[in-house]
């Protein structure tokens, strides 16, 4: 579903006389439907700086991210105009964050309705929906109709991901999901992970936590000197792990 074909980004200090700082360079790799690709390596070595080229919040210095639509066309990420990048947001390509910002003063309810809505679901099942994922990470009830602004870190990124999850995206990045997560959390999160995996998603993700990364992930690469190395990595049993992880 994607292929990365030699990406780049350098960054340019406009404030330090133009000073150039490399990212990464020659990344390679290929995500299929139903899998999931992580991607490890020491904090600041370039991890979430590849997903932001991907996802097109940064703009790539060079290569391509070819990205095979629903209807089966191709599309070079990299290079697309941002009209392209907004609809594919809108309809396939899912964004996990480390951080959560909303607009102030709406509830957890309606940021999960309205992410439904503006997708073209009724409001009833909108909302049931909502109720079903808020209920799966953990949220309380009596949080539903509060601001994310009062919840806690961990609070918030539950919301983050039944936010991303609820559209269930064909193509879904994720930043660190299970971060800030206590065990109880992490589990309800990585079953939902596992679910999109069997309904099709295809996912990349930037992980520090082994159990996450043992229990999800079909291939593995590590972040080396702004190239990534195919740790040869299979996970053939992540149902046992994870059954293993949570008993």
């Amino acid at each position: 579903m994607v292929k990365v074909e030699n990406l780049s980004k350098e960054f340019i200090m406009h404030i330090r006389n133009d000073a150039q700082i490399e990212g990464f360079e020659g990344i390679c790799l290929e995500v299929e439907a139903g899998t999931l690709t992580a991607v490890t390596g020491p904090s600041g070595c370039g991890k979430s700086s590849l997903l932001k080229c991907i996802y097109r919040t940064y703009t790539p210095t060079g290569g391509h991210v070819w990205y095979t639509r629903e209807n089966g066309e191709q599309t070079d990420l990299a290079t697309a105009e941002p009209w392209e990048i907004i609809e594919l947001r809108k309809q396939e390509i899912g964004y996990v964050s480390q951080f959560f910002s909303v607009i102030p003063r709406v509830s957890a309810m309606d940021i999960l309705e309205q992410t439904q809505t503006s997708r073209g679901v009724e409001e009833k099942a909108a909302r049931e929906k909502a109720e079903e994922y808020l209920s799966c990470v953990g949220i309380s009830k009596s949080l539903w109709d509060m601001y994310p602004a009062t919840f806690s870190g961990g609070e918030k990124q539950r919301l983050n991901i039944a936010n991303a999850l609820i559209t269930k995206p064909r193509f879904l990045l994720l930043d660190e999901p299970t971060a800030s997560l206590d065990k109880v959390s992490k589990e309800w999160v990585m079953k939902l992970i596992l679910d999109l995996k069997d309904q099709g998603t295809a996912m990349l993700g930037v992980f520090h936590d082994e159990i996450a990364i043992h229990t999800l992930a079909d291939q593995r690469f590590e972040m080396r000197e702004r190239h990534l190395v195919d740790m040869d990595y299979k996970m053939d049993y992540a149902s046992e792990v994870l059954a293993e992880a949570i008993g």
